[in-house]
């Protein structure tokens, strides 16, 4: 039987809306000013962004700690293009991960990103249907 996600969105009036989430957890998504909103709450497109990072970067967390590996910090830069014509959508990603520590092991790490690339990230599948990505990692030893 397929998994499925059922989200319910409210809207609160205006350009706001106000969506649960299957842990149980609400956002608010709202436009900006410029589009008729109060900027009051999180874009859809950039929430699409956030989503992708998110993904990967549970399948990442979870590596890290299968292979313990010593990791002081890491983060993910996502950088999304949107076309020129309607309906605009993302045709570009970028995605850096920036790991940090005084002992990485970048092999290691490289392994665990392409492993959410290449396999768990289904997220990260979905954006290779529309979107040309392009992928760095980056170590930074202290």
């Amino acid at each position: 039987m397929a998994t499925t996600n059922h989200i319910s969105t409210k809207w609160l009036g205006n350009m706001a809306f106000e969506s649960n989430n299957p842990s149980g957890l609400t956002l608010k998504i709202d436009a900006s000013p410029e589009d008729g909103g109060d900027g009051a709450g999180l874009r859809p497109k950039a929430l699409m962004l956030s989503g992708l990072a998110g993904c990967s970067g549970l399948d990442v967390a979870s590596l890290i700690k299968k292979m313990k590996l010593e990791v002081d910090d890491f983060h993910i830069e996502t950088i999304g293009s949107l076309t020129d014509e309607h309906p605009r959508y993302y045709d570009k990603v970028s995605i850096e991960y920036h790991f940090y520590g005084s002992n990485l092991n970048e092999a290691k790490l490289q392994r665990a990103v392409d492993l959410s690339l290449e396999k768990y990230c289904g997220v990260m599948e979905m954006f290779r249907r529309f979107a040309k990505m392009d992928i760095e990692t980056v170590f930074h030893t202290r």
